[in-house]
């Protein structure tokens, strides 16, 4: 006798906008008040696996002809392909700087995380990704020869002209602004995705778009400008580099993630209202006092509680 069929229901409606900037916001929560350790090594991870996606990108971009020919084709070939090197970031939960811009902002403006812990878990994720990148293009792509010789060489080169030399200050600063709002972005969608699919497809448009349009990532320039100044770039110092590059685009990516993203949704969907957000009917932490109240009676209660021992914004881990 055959066994009786079973039925399951299964949720597959994103989550709505709200929800998607009340789970940024408890996901800033919980990567801000991470172990320094752990904190350190998914940054680390998280450097390698988008330089993997750049090397990848700056490989197939070498095609002289198209280059000189057409030039935005092969862009867009490129920006093809480079996503994928967010997806892994963002399914497998690693941290990078830029994503960390929107997350704990939102954490902040929502009155669940410190500005002090906001700005340790940029400073740890930065040096962390800085870290990550210089290894896969030093050691794994300089040392393994992967951009010795031409075309590749003068790939590499003429890639970090165009991101440091050409540009003025001021240009690079702006297009650091556009490239982490399309990064955060694609972050944004992939929260309001529920399985893996569309998370996918949420991270790879937005990311597209930021490499097709030649913005700016500080992140992605970790690897792109380190691996011409190994191959031998005569035009670009690691100080010009600091100066030219990667300070106008980190501010960029700053105003561009925390601004444009983080503190425009949180303002959209998160104020004006006190009432708790619940995911899938759970409530985060001490959300039964409401977040945005001024009054000095919650604000006593919500102290009261988090020294009796419940878990808080500032004791989580």
């Amino acid at each position: 006798m055959a066994a009786p069929l079973t039925h399951q229901n299964v949720v597959v409606n994103c989550y709505t906008a709200q929800e998607t900037v009340e789970l940024c916001s408890r996901s800033g929560v919980a990567k801000a008040n991470m172990r320094l350790d752990k904190m350190f090594i998914s940054s680390v991870l998280a450097g390698m696996l988008l330089a993997f996606a750049c090397a990848a990108s700056l490989s197939t971009q070498t095609a002289p002809w198209y280059q000189e020919n057409a030039p935005g084709l092969i862009r867009m070939i490129g920006a093809i392909i480079f996503p994928f090197g967010l997806t892994m970031i963002v399914v497998t939960g690693a941290d990078l700087c830029t994503g960390s811009f929107m997350f704990t902002t939102i954490s902040v403006l929502h009155g669940r995380l410190s500005v002090w812990k906001m700005l340790r878990h940029w400073a740890v994720t930065f040096v962390g990704n800085l870290a990550g990148s210089l290894f896969i293009a030093c050691l794994l792509m300089g040392e393994g020869g992967v951009f010795d010789s031409d075309p590749f060489k003068t790939q590499a080169i003429n890639f970090a002209n165009k991101k440091v030399v050409t540009p003025m200050w001021h240009q690079i600063f702006l297009r650091g602004i556009g490239a982490n709002w399309l990064v955060c972005l694609a972050c944004f969608l992939a929260f309001m995705a529920r399985e893996f699919f569309s998370k996918v497809a949420a991270v790879w448009w937005p990311t597209f778009a930021f490499v097709c349009l030649g913005l700016d990532h500080v992140v992605a320039n970790m690897f792109f400008i380190p691996i011409a100044i190994f191959v031998g770039d005569p035009s670009i110092s690691i100080g010009f580099y600091i100066w030219k590059s990667m300070i106008p685009t980190l501010i960029g990516n700053i105003i561009g993630g925390g601004f444009f993203v983080g503190a425009a949704y949180w303002y959209l969907y998160l104020t004006g209202d006190t009432k708790p957000v619940p995911i899938d009917g759970a409530l985060f932490g001490l959300d039964g006092i409401p977040i945005m109240s001024s009054t000095w009676e919650a604000e006593e209660q919500r102290r009261r509680q988090s020294s009796a021992g419940g878990k808080s914004a500032d004791n989580m881990v």
